[in-house]
Parts: structure tokens; C-alpha cells; sequence
């Protein structure tokens, strides 16, 4: 008579060595049955993405005139090479002298324009055709950016206005300062994820080079936004998820989730942008590109931004989800689904409620300048929610979130059929070694 204990002595360590395998890195346990299911499904949807890339790719930014408004004119690196105290009224004499009135802000503005110390400073331009060129520039006293000697600054330049007027400074330079902190960003990443970080940022890469080559340009030349927005989103969640998680079913079983959810924002969104009667040019940014690509559907550039949107929490959940019901397996691999589903989503639970809040407070934060604006108008909350700018941030905060919603339970759902349905063993070359070895383990205990 054969004991459970009698069994050989390698299997626990062998047992052991594999939870701790799966504790440190993506593996597929699923049979090799399971992922050819798997392939069947992504591998179509890959090369869909890949045609959608090809029919659709622009081929570079359509040129134009430029218009010389807002972000479209053309602009030069600058520096300040002097910065001299003046009295107003020296350097606003043509101005309409003030009343005195100091009740009011242009009131204020008025007696301050005329009456302070305002600031003469000499600019140089460092780029271009007219590098060395000076000009000068008046600040006012109560200007919201004062410049100081040495600053770096973004000049625009307009080459039909008169010599004296045709640079002026429109911003600052941060470039040093945003570069220094994209650094500390990148090697905070990769010392704490280590090769996994490496791979993240070369996903970012890839998806702002989507982003940049592929969507905005496409958009740009006339394609339909929405369809651009998918075949782009889709393109970046088979690069990010694949390159950060590996090429295993778990991260297949995510890509499903995710494509499965921004479906269901794709058509929720179609929706009510269409019922709201949400034109999506609410702005000068928006109303400047109506007016340069008369052709765009703004309000289909509204729902590809949604879907965008959505992508990168979607990704976090969908990932985070399957993880979890893998680990369970692993853990009790005599789990039902029932019982893997329901452990699931109740760590699901949890995401999704600090996912919404995420995601409200996100977009709230965003648009804070726009809601003290109504604060200050003591508007009343209806009519708030009813001007199209809050409408158009109600509507985005509430598509997404109901696809981030859904995801948790159809990831999970899949997630815990995937790995229920695989009883031969964690993967491929190890399932037809282990499983004659488990049955005859258990043909032993039987028979005991």
C-alpha cells in the first residue's frame, strides 16, 4: 500500500520552484490548447491593427498658411539680455489716460499702466534666420510673468507687421527645467523596475510616436477620428501591454479585456456626445482648428479623445485584474471559475472604486480655472453641468468611467475561464511531463 507520502521526494521542491517562477514574471499557465484559442482571436486582430495602419497612415502633417493666432505662428528661441525700470507713462503715453477709478479691475489696471514702474527689457533672438537680432519689450506692472536678464524666452515672430513689431515674447523658456524632470522621471522608473521600467519607457516611446505619426496627422488630413483613434489605441495597447508584460496568454487575456472595454466606450460615447449635442469646439484651441481643417468632425475629435483617454487606466486594470485571478490559481489551483470570479472581483471592487475617484479628480483638476470662473458667477449647479465645457468633461468622465467599470468584471470573467479550463498542467512543456505524473500520483493514492 502506496502513502501519500511515500510520493518522490523531487516533486514539492519542483512545485515550489514554480510558484516562485510565476511570483517574479508574467508565465503562461494555460495549455497549448488554450493559447492557440487565444491566438486565434489576437492574431486576426493584430493584423487588422496592422492594415488599419497602413490604409490609414498620413504620411506627414498637411502644410498650411500660417495664421499667426494662438499656438499657429512661427516661433524662435530668445533671451534677455537687459531688464531697465521705467515709469509707465514714459513708455505708455499713447494710451488713454485714466479716470482714477480704482473700483473696478480695468479701473486698477488703468492708474497701473500709467502710474507704476514698468519693466524695458531687451530681448535677442538665438535661432533662426534673424539669430542676434534685438528688439524690446514692455512689461506692465501687474503682467502675470515678469521677465528678469538672463531668461530664456519664446519669441513669435510675425513677418508681415512693420521691423519694430514683428518679434514679441509670447512665453518662457522651460525646456532645461522640463528635461531635468523627464530624466528624473525616466531613471526613477527604470531603478525601480529595473528591466521591466526599461520596457515601460520604450512603450511610452511607442505610444507617443503613435501618437504623433500615426493619429494627430491622420486626423489632420481628413480621416474619420474615430476610426483613427481605435486602429491608434489599439496599436498601443498590443505594444505597451506585449512589451512591458510579456508575450504570455495573461497578457493576451488583458489585451482582450481592454479591446472588449473600449469597445463599449467607443459606443457609449458615439452616443450621448450625439445626444448632448456636443460639437466639440468650445474653445479658441478647438475653434483655431476648425478654422485651419474646416474638414475635421470636431465632435468625432471629442469621442477619440475619450477613447485615448481611457486607454491608459484601462490598461492598469485589466492587467492588475488577470494578475490577480492568475495568483489565485496559482495559490489554490483546485479553484473553480465560481471561485475565482468571485475573488476576482472583490479585489476588483477596490480598484474600481479609487479608479473613478482617479478619474473624477483628474478631469476636475483640469478644468479647476473653468469652475472658479462659475464659482465666482454663482452659477447654480444645472447650470454648470449644462454649459457644453462642463458637459463635454461630464461626458468623458462618465464613458470612461463606465468602461473602466465594466472592464473588472469582463477581465475577470475571462481571466478565471482561461485558467479553470486548463487542468494539464502551468505551461506548454511542463503540462506533458507533469500530467501522467499527478495521475499516477493519484491512480497511487486510489488504490491506497
Amino acid at each position: 500500500m502506496t502513502s501519500p507520502q511515500s510520493d518522490p521526494a523531487p516533486q514539492p521542491p519542483q512545485g515550489h520552484t514554480h510558484a516562485h517562477t510565476h511570483s517574479h514574471g508574467p508565465a503562461a499557465p494555460v495549455s497549448r490548447h488554450l493559447r492557440k484559442v487565444i491566438a486565434a482571436v489576437l492574431i486576426p486582430f493584430a493584423t487588422a491593427v496592422v492594415v488599419g495602419l497602413i490604409a490609414f497612415w498620413p504620411g506627414g502633417v498637411p502644410d498650411h498658411e500660417r495664421t499667426g493666432v494662438g499656438f499657429d505662428r512661427q516661433t524662435q528661441d530668445g533671451k534677455v539680455v537687459q531688464v531697465v525700470k521705467v515709469d509707465c507713462a514714459d513708455v505708455n503715453a499713447a494710451q488713454v489716460p485714466p479716470t482714477g477709478d480704482t473700483s473696478t479691475p480695468a479701473g486698477r489696471e488703468a492708474v497701473n499702466e500709467q502710474e507704476g514702474e514698468c519693466a524695458k527689457a531687451t530681448i535677442e533672438v538665438t535661432s533662426g534666420e534673424d539669430k542676434g537680432r534685438r528688439f524690446v519689450e514692455v512689461v506692465q506692472p501687474d503682467a502675470p510673468r515678469q521677465l528678469k536678464e538672463g531668461q530664456g524666452v519664446v519669441v513669435a515672430y510675425a513677418p508681415d507687421a512693420p521691423r519694430d513689431l514683428q518679434y514679441s515674447v509670447t512665453d518662457v523658456n522651460r525646456k532645461v527645467p522640463m528635461a531635468l524632470l523627464a530624466g528624473i522621471f525616466a531613471l526613477a522608473v527604470v531603478l525601480v523596475g529595473r528591466m521591466r521600467g526599461v520596457m515601460a519607457l520604450v512603450a511610452l516611446a511607442v505610444s507617443f510616436a503613435v501618437l504623433t505619426l500615426f493619429i494627430l496627422p491622420a486626423i489632420l488630413q481628413g480621416s474619420n477620428p474615430l476610426v483613427v483613434a481605435v486602429i491608434g489605441s489599439s496599436a498601443i495597447m498590443l505594444a505597451a501591454l506585449y512589451m512591458c508584460h510579456g508575450v504570455t496568454a495573461r497578457t493576451s487575456v488583458a489585451v482582450i479585456g481592454t479591446l472588449i472595454s473600449l469597445l463599449l466606450i467607443g459606443l457609449l460615447g458615439s452616443l450621448f456626445i450625439g445626444w448632448a449635442s456636443l460639437s466639440g469646439n468650445t474653445d479658441d484651441n478647438t475653434g483655431l482648428i476648425h478654422g485651419l481643417y474646416p474638414d475635421i468632425d470636431m465632435s468625432g475629435l471629442l469621442l477619440a479623445g475619450v477613447i485615448i483617454g481611457s486607454l491608459g487606466v484601462l490598461d492598469d486594470v485589466t492587467v492588475t485584474q488577470t494578475s490577480a485571478v492568475w495568483e489565485l490559481h496559482q495559490a489554490d489551483p483546485e479553484m473553480g471559475w465560481k471561485g475565482l470570479y468571485r475573488a476576482g472581483i472583490r479585489i476588483g471592487r477596490d480598484h474600481i472604486a479609487s479608479v473613478v475617484n482617479t478619474l473624477v479628480l483628474a478631469y476636475a483638476g483640469a478644468a479647476l480655472p473653468l469652475l472658479l470662473l462659475f464659482s465666482i458667477a454663482q452659477s447654480s449647479v444645472g447650470t454648470v453641468a449644462n454649459s457644453e465645457l462642463v458637459a463635454e468633461e461630464i461626458v468623458r468622465t462618465l464613458v470612461g468611467s463606465i468602461g473602466l467599470v465594466a472592464s473588472v468584471p469582463v477581465t475577470t470573467g475571462l481571466a478565471a475561464l482561461v485558467v479553470s479550463a486548463d487542468r494539464t498542467g502551468p505551461d506548454g512543456a511542463q503540462a506533458a511531463t507533469a500530467a501522467p505524473a499527478r495521475t499516477g500520483r493519484g491512480r497511487r493514492r486510489k488504490t491506497g
